[in-house]
């Protein structure tokens, strides 16, 4: 019997409405780095999907070259389908969480840009993360993504050569 399991995330998707407003806000406003764009009506697509003869537009981005993991966004050019509730409360909806180390100067930046947040950043109060800030902002279809500064770490006293906790 063959063993089968799970690896490293490879890639996080996400279907939108347009997608040329899509590359703009995930490159120009948010940062990441374009590293792919293609157009496919390949049949094994269709066949992936359950939409014989689809077309899809598609662009990937990492958060730095360096990363593996990447972030697809894809517009069903044919077969698309209406737009759905993205908010975070209904099951089977996702949010998808960047980690930044100034969220302050984030959110400010991308308030200054136009992006539209559910709230200020709020602190976390309990829980691992205690210390830490965060925010949920959405995309131009509405997709909640979140930006996590985590709370600092103890600071090493360096006079006796070891960390203050």
């Amino acid at each position: 019997m063959a063993t089968w399991w799970l690896g490293e995330i490879h890639h996080v998707g996400l279907t939108v409405s347009d997608i040329e407003r899509s590359v703009r806000f995930y490159r120009d406003v948010l940062g990441l780095v374009l590293i792919r764009r293609r157009s496919t009506d390949a049949d094994y697509i269709g066949q992936q999907t359950g939409y014989p003869g689809v077309r899809l537009e598609a662009a990937s981005f990492k958060v730095a070259p360096e990363n593996r993991q990447s972030l697809e966004i894809v517009q069903y050019v044919t077969c698309a389908g209406a737009a759905s509730d993205p908010a975070t409360n209904r099951a089977g909806n996702a949010h998808l969480c960047f980690q930044v180390e100034d969220l302050a100067a984030a959110y400010e930046a991308l308030l200054d840009r136009g992006v539209r947040f559910k709230t200020p950043p709020v602190a976390i109060t309990s829980g691992p993360n205690q210390g830490g800030l965060v925010v949920y902002l959405h995309d131009p279809d509405g997709f909640t993504l979140e930006l996590f500064q985590p709370p600092p770490t103890p600071a090493s006293d360096h006079s006796l050569g070891r960390s203050s906790s």
